[in-house]
């Protein structure tokens, strides 16, 4: 699928650079020259090869960060193109709040630093929520020892699908945009709808909380398999109180993922469309620096992201010489 949507943007941008006058916050360009002389054949496809070699090396070293390093690579990537763009929404916001030398744009400043720790905590708290069920293993007896009879639990988490669907989600959205530029680069209601679309706009917010609801049923459905749960439980002898074992365990845990990707992907629904709220209330304008920093796709990644690292770094051993012993000591044990 990457590299099926790496193709089709490839072509839209190879397009898109041999009339970037054509593009709505590009108009004007054109004065200062061509950027591509000869668009052939052999420009196109260069340019291709180019955009689909760069995806292709950048999963490979997301990869190789899953594999070697501590948490997703391909997650870990995104995060750090989110922070190098910090300093940027810094001086934005300075700029803007501070020197703008209004009351309210001050009192803003502050209520916006409150809702930026507000959404922070209840992101973490989602990503950390989740929902315990009891199982219980039947006593087993081997020997003269006695197996089983505890209660161990289960855990759902609220937030399964993780950052997955929006980054689902934004990469659909860009399709779009592109499309309309190709098919309709001429037309006023295209060059509207493109603003709408292109990152900043109304419209891509609303689209994009749709798609983050979707891909979070989308990618739970792919990766949460009740069937070999029940089947996992009942071959070790574990059972959930109050439901028979097999296919009605599967019922059970599927119809109890379902309500608890509802509650999340409201959520991640609303936190990715708050910037549009916010850039209203104070007047900065779509697809600002400082927006993304409050709320949207940028917010989600990067606490998602920590919390993965910071929850895996935990879990790794730590080795620890005494005398010429080695020994291990695992936090979670």
């Amino acid at each position: 699928i990457t590299i099926a949507i790496a193709l089709v943007q490839g072509f839209f941008v190879a397009k898109t650079l041999t009339n970037p006058g054509d593009i709505p916050y590009m108009q004007g360009i054109d004065k200062f020259g061509t950027l591509v002389p000869n668009p052939d054949i052999w420009w196109f496809t260069l340019t291709i090869i180019t955009i689909v070699a760069g995806t292709v090396l950048l999963m490979w070293i997301g990869d190789q960060i899953t594999e070697k390093g501590i948490g997703n690579g391909t997650s870990i990537i995104i995060t750090v193109n989110i922070i190098a763009a910090l300093p940027g929404a810094l001086i934005q916001a300075w700029n803007y709040f501070v020197k703008g030398n209004s009351a309210y744009l001050s009192i803003m400043m502050v209520v916006m630093i409150a809702l930026l720790l507000f959404v922070i905590a209840a992101t973490i708290a989602l990503t950390q929520a989740q929902r315990r069920i009891a199982v219980q293993y039947a006593k087993r007896v081997v020997g003269r020892k006695q197996f089983g009879g505890q209660t161990q639990y289960l855990p759902l988490k609220v937030n399964y699908a993780g950052v997955m669907p929006i980054i689902f989600a934004t990469a659909v959205l860009s399709l779009p945009p592109m499309m309309l530029h190709w098919f309709f680069p001429n037309a006023a209601w295209a060059n509207k709808l493109y603003g709408e679309l292109s990152g900043g706009g109304t419209g891509y917010y609303i689209l994009g909380g749709v798609g983050i609801f979707l891909f979070s049923y989308f990618w739970v459905a792919m990766m949460f398999q009740p069937s070999q749960i029940a089947e996992d439980l009942k071959r070790n002898g574990g059972y959930i109180p109050g439901v028979r074992p097999g296919k009605p365990t599967a019922d059970f845990l599927d119809f109890t993922m379902a309500r608890l990707t509802f509650a999340g992907a409201i959520f991640l629904a609303i936190v990715f469309v708050l910037p549009v709220g916010v850039g209203k209330a104070v007047g900065l304008p779509p697809g600002s620096l400082v927006l993304q920093f409050f709320g949207g796709t940028s917010l989600l990644i990067m606490v998602g992201v920590v919390l993965d690292v910071m929850r895996q770094v935990e879990t790794q051993p730590i080795f620890i010489v005494v005398g010429g012993t080695i020994l291990i000591y695992n936090k979670t044990h």
